[in-house]
């Protein structure tokens, strides 16, 4: 099975959440997946744009698609509103013909090869979970999580809706965090919210709800015994564990809750180096409860 892919980090990976990218790329180095540059590649054409310029957003997918076509590969992500985005509108492309040629007519217009409807878009935990050779992924465990009590943070747009992904690879059963936590050696943790939105989206829009919304997925998490939280998504990485502090102001209650992107917490059960999954980073230290389980 081929692990050649053309990478589409997203926005916040090349900006802001570094550490989530650099932690991926050192993982895939490990596990032989080839993560294939896509420099002509721009935003994905996220929530905000396809509600007020749906037109516009898919064509901007279909340039993202049409670049990783050209290169022969399928694409892998690490943020899950790019992977919604960039599925919702390949979905629409594959079912309506009319809809991908009436976008092909923009791409030729600005000078675009025309996408063929032939890539398809995963996620870099599914990949992780059921494409790499399980056997080989165990090797590569060297320092398992002891029993370490995991809350899997899967947020929602990598679930839903379930129509627009390959089949078993999301939906409201999906249960790849879970598996791969069992796999590290760790507890995956059963809480209230870990399908919800971690509140990202509603930042701008309703600031004191956004930050209710993390307090209430952290503290449940808590609560339920976790020592750490891992999501698959920058976004809710930035949401969960950048404004965690914030949100802990806003409703008056220390929270204290480690999170780590899924790659992080997998790269430092391989022993990989902690510069190269930038665990130095992250606004709530892991390391105390890593280190206390033997992990570094």
């Amino acid at each position: 099975m081929s692990l050649d892919f053309a990478y589409f980090p997203g926005c916040a990976a090349k900006q802001v959440q570094k550490e989530a990218d650099t932690a991926a790329r050192a993982v895939c180095q490990e596990l032989g997946i080839t993560l294939n540059a896509m420099p002509r590649a721009t935003c994905c054409g996220a929530v905000s744009l396809r509600e007020t310029k749906p037109a516009f957003a898919l064509a901007v997918s279909a340039r993202t698609l049409s670049e990783a076509e050209e290169q022969g590969r399928n694409i892998v992500t690490i943020c899950n509103t790019c992977l919604q985005t960039l599925s919702y509108a390949n979905f629409r492309f594959k079912e309506e013909p009319e809809l991908l040629q009436q976008i092909n007519g923009v791409l030729k217009e600005a000078g675009v090869r025309p996408y063929g409807g032939t890539v398809q878009v995963n996620h870099l935990l599914w990949v992780i979970t059921d494409k790499v050779d399980q056997k080989l992924l165990k090797s590569k465990i060297k320092k398992p999580l002891g029993g370490m009590k995991v809350a899997p943070f899967y947020g929602c747009h990598n679930l839903r809706p379930s129509e627009i992904f390959p089949s078993g690879d999301a939906g409201e059963k999906a249960d790849h965090l879970h598996r791969l936590i069992t796999l590290m050696g760790g507890e995956p943790v059963s809480y209230r919210g870990q399908d919800r939105c971690c509140g990202f989206h509603v930042m701008l829009s309703d600031k004191k709800e956004m930050r209710a919304m993390v307090a209430t997925n952290c503290i449940n998490a808590k609560e339920a015994g976790a020592e750490v939280m891992i999501t698959p998504c920058t976004l809710c990485d930035m949401a969960m564990g950048a404004y965690q502090g914030i949100a802990e102001k806003s409703v008056g209650r220390t929270i204290g809750l480690p999170e780590l992107n899924f790659a992080q917490l997998l790269g430092s059960a391989m022993a990989l180096d902690q510069g190269r999954l930038g665990l130095d980073r992250l606004h709530v230290d892991p390391k105390p409860v890593l280190s206390s389980r033997g992990v570094i």
